[in-house]
């Protein structure tokens, strides 16, 4: 009975329930438009923030290369440094005459007058000895 009841009801037909109506389908389009716009904006605010995290983990991967780089050159510096030291030295005392005596001697077995050079052998490693 209650179903008949409904049928047999007719809506109101006066200014007010016009208006309630025509605000009803005001506030369900606002409504509507509000979730398409959150949408939007949240597929932006997805992909903005998508774009700045990709950018800060490959920014950070590239500093990590550029330290290792760093501290393989420093270390390539220091041996150059080193070798640098050890040239200037030779370099001062290739500049010694004595020194130049000495070198020619021992590398080229060059003597002095009167000076007889021995040629002794140098002794084993104690590893090769022990080997049987």
């Amino acid at each position: 009975m209650g179903e008949k009841a409904k049928r047999n009801i007719a809506p109101m037909q006066n200014a007010y329930m016009t208006q309630h109506h025509v605000k009803e389908k005001v506030l369900a389009k606002r409504k509507k438009l509000l979730f398409r716009r959150l949408a939007i904006f949240f597929l932006l605010m997805i992909t903005i923030s998508y774009m700045l995290i990709s950018t800060l983990i490959s920014r950070n991967d590239l500093l990590s290369e550029k330290k290792m780089e760093k501290e393989k050159l420093e270390k390539t510096i220091a041996q150059l440094d080193k070798r640098h030291a050890l040239l200037k030295d030779e370099i001062m005392k290739l500049n010694d005459d004595e020194y130049i005596a000495k070198l020619a001697r021992s590398e080229y077995f060059l003597s002095e007058d009167g000076e007889i050079i021995f040629n002794i052998p140098k002794p084993k490693d104690k590893e090769e000895d022990e080997s049987y």
